[in-house]
């Protein structure tokens, strides 16, 4: 039987990756010496624990859209599900950190996306869950195979300012926005016929148009 810890040590932003992600520093220690650990197929799957946090007035009203307004909260702010993600961890003498990959969303459709934006400062609480199959050698040098325990978990504190240093190397000054494709068509036929160069002034011009058609 192996026993393996988690413990994450850190996160920085990948500028390398096709997408915006993040690189977790995932320190994996083989509590069991004498079993020789020849690589760990690791799944895991990353939750929000929203509600180990203290929330500012700014970062509440951010937040409505998500979790309604305030005096709901002990109802509706709960744990969430951000993401899975998985790593091949080489082989362990003793314990190694390793990079644990995590794609993140800007798309405003995702809650994550909504929650992390929605704060200002701070630290977001994570909790790390692990599965996932371990593959080892046994006394007579036979290549064996056991799996992780779902009670593997480890928890992390993610600072709001390396999110948003993510986004900001990735979407500097912009944000991405999914619309339906017949709201997306109409705001593209508008822009043509008003002769707009870019999809702010279009934007902008319709707002200022909406301003002014709810004056009294």
């Amino acid at each position: 039987m192996v026993e393996l810890t988690f413990a994450v040590e850190g996160a920085v932003v990948d500028r390398y990756a096709a997408a915006p992600s993040l690189l977790f520093k995932l320190c994996v220690a083989n509590e069991t010496p004498d079993v020789r650990v020849e690589n760990v197929q690791l799944h895991c799957q990353i939750r929000i624990e929203a509600t180990r946090r203290a929330y500012a007035p700014e970062d509440r009203e951010r937040l409505t859209e998500l979790f309604g307004m305030t005096h709901r909260w002990k109802d509706t702010l709960q744990s969430m599900l951000w993401t899975h993600t998985n790593v091949q961890v080489p082989a362990l003498y003793g314990a190694r950190v390793v990079e644990l990959p995590v794609p993140c969303s800007f798309d405003f459709n995702v809650a994550a996306t909504k929650y992390f934006f929605g704060l200002e400062g701070g630290e977001v609480p994570l909790a790390f869950l692990f599965s996932g199959t371990v593959f080892y050698r046994d006394a007579g040098g036979f290549l064996q195979m056991d799996l992780i325990s779902w009670s593997k978990e480890t928890s992390y504190r993610l600072p709001v300012r390396i999110w948003q240093e993510l986004m900001d190397f990735y979407y500097p000054n912009t944000a991405w926005l999914r619309i339906d494709r017949e709201v997306f068509d109409a705001i593209y036929r508008y822009k043509r016929e008003n002769g707009f160069t870019g999809w702010d002034e279009t934007l902008r011009a319709l707002l200022t148009r909406q301003r002014e058609e709810s004056l009294p």
